[in-house]
């Protein structure tokens, strides 16, 4: 080989192994580091799930005023719109009459006892005669028989003086129980009937009043669970109470009981709910909304929303495993909480969910995880409208 054939294939070898060396370089510099991504690790939550509900004011107690005599309203004994007590006078009715009933009853009981009292007398009088056979047993007995008479005559008398002495005490209309008292619906000099189906006022209990809820007769059996789920609740789960704007009243509320009967035109169940108003800000008639509870969950596991990947409807979270590489992960998916899922199925306690970087991510590719900080606390209440 000659000098000049060296220097020829030295030149190829030369040039040959600068192209290698540069294929090598490329090769290095082409080769992606892993993916960040941010993760949340899966931790038991406590979840109290709620909906609000449309809702209507009932009194707690309410008493309609209706008078138990006839008669002409003399006078009006209260101020519209107050507080009155249980037995308080409300109306008078004119007195008149029923007084003079009652002293005509008076009289006619006087007149019976003096009866009596002369019957007994004769009836002692022939009692030894008759023993002598100076008189007929037939006059002792009518003698008898007018004294049991008279003695009849006296009850009955007492028992009408009883009736008029009650009517008289009618004719001062009273309330039966404590509340806050309406309008008056009747007014001085009008006359009045014990049928009258129109009621002389209203009294309305509402320190306490009832919050009447309708809901779905379907999440009877969710309700039930959430009760049972808090046997240290004996005066029922509580309810917050909202406004028209959503902001919620300072007042306490308890699920007493759910109905037996499901409306049929609506599939509805009424809840009735006790809540204490001791400032009267609800009042009879009003539309509120009540927070109801319906799950309550004492150690759920949550993922962020935006961690669930949907593939054909169906969703999956990608998951991190222990040598940094991801994985995807086809899970049941519950409640939406706030922007987090209650995740049913496949997921556990301590697993690393993907929250942010998914669009990069590949199955089994290499990952640097960082911790997810939410926005937001898990624990929470779901909020839906009816």
């Amino acid at each position: 080989m000659t000098i000049r054939h060296l220097y020829r294939h030295g030149g190829f070898c030369a040039l040959l192994l600068i192209v290698l060396t540069a294929c090598g370089s490329v090769e290095q510099e082409v080769a992606p580091p892993p993916a960040r991504v941010t993760v949340v690790t899966l931790e038991p939550v406590k979840l109290e799930l709620t909906e609000d509900l449309s809702a209507r004011v009932v009194p707690f107690q309410m008493a309609e005023i209706h008078p138990q005599v006839s008669g002409i309203v003399q006078r009006r004994l209260f101020e519209q719109g107050t507080d009155v007590s249980a037995g308080q006078p409300l109306f008078e009715i004119n007195p008149a009459p029923f007084r003079a009933e009652v002293e005509t009853a008076e009289a006619a009981l006087q007149k019976a006892e003096s009866e009596l009292a002369h019957a007994r007398a004769q009836s002692a009088r022939l009692e030894p005669l008759v023993r002598a056979q100076s008189v007929s047993r037939q006059a002792y007995d009518d003698t008898v028989s007018k004294s049991q008479q008279a003695a009849a005559d006296v009850a009955q008398a007492r028992a009408t003086l009883s009736r008029r002495r009650l009517d008289l005490e009618f004719s001062t209309v009273v309330s039966p129980i404590a509340g806050r008292i309406d309008q008056a619906l009747v007014t001085e000099g009008a006359l009045v009937a014990s049928s009258d189906s129109t009621p002389m006022a209203r009294v309305q209990k509402i320190d306490k009043v009832y919050v009447d809820v309708r809901r779905s007769a379907s999440s009877l059996e969710s309700l039930q669970d959430a009760m049972a789920s808090q046997p240290s609740l004996d005066n029922g789960l509580p309810v917050t109470i909202l406004g028209s704007n959503g902001t919620p009243y300072d007042v306490t509320g308890r699920i007493l009981f759910s109905g037996i009967n499901v409306d049929t035109s609506t599939g509805d169940l009424l809840l009735r709910v006790l809540v204490d108003n001791p400032h009267r800000r609800l009042l009879p008639g009003m539309f509120v909304r009540a927070r109801v509870p319906y799950a309550r969950y004492d150690n759920a596991l949550t993922v962020p929303q935006q961690s669930v990947v949907r593939i054909g409807g169906k969703p999956y979270v990608w998951v991190v495993g222990a040598a940094e590489q991801v994985e995807m992960v086809a899970v049941q998916l519950g409640e939406l909480v706030e922007g987090n899922y209650r995740v049913q199925d496949r997921l556990t306690e301590g697993q690393r969910v993907v929250v942010e970087g998914i669009e990069r991510l590949t199955e089994g590719a290499d990952v640097s995880a960082v911790a997810w900080h939410m926005s937001s606390p898990l624990e929470a209440s779901v909020a839906s409208s009816h």
